[in-house]
């Protein structure tokens, strides 16, 4: 499992621009890990842009700022670099109260700990 603290980013409407957020913090498990790599050939097979992958709810662990959460859900979105196609990540959900898309930084699949 890898321990995930990462900048997050808030938009309320499409139009608007993202409002930057303390850290999100948040656990990905081997599981998740696996199936991270897994969409990540995928892309680097299928010609695709990018995939969402469910993340595993129950070992996530996530930690919102204050005022942030909860997200009614949460997912990860893959996608492959255009210079040398490796995966990336970021987990990307919606908050609870309003359905403002929440979403984190984004981090090579490669550098989570196996």
């Amino acid at each position: 499992m890898s321990a995930m603290t990462l900048e997050g980013w808030c938009k309320t409407s499409a139009d608007q621009k993202p409002i930057p957020l303390e850290d999100i913090h948040f656990f990905v498990s081997d599981a998740d890990h696996l199936r991270l790599e897994q969409a990540e050939d995928y892309l680097q097979n299928s010609g695709k842009r990018d995939v969402m992958v469910d993340a595993d709810l129950d070992n996530l662990d996530l930690k919102m700022p204050e005022g942030y959460g909860p997200l009614s859900d949460c997912q990860y979105r893959v996608y492959l670099s255009h210079s040398d196609q490796r995966g990336h990540f970021h987990l990307v959900g919606h908050r609870a109260s309003d359905g403002s898309l929440i979403y984190t930084n984004a981090v090579l699949i490669d550098q989570l700990l196996s």
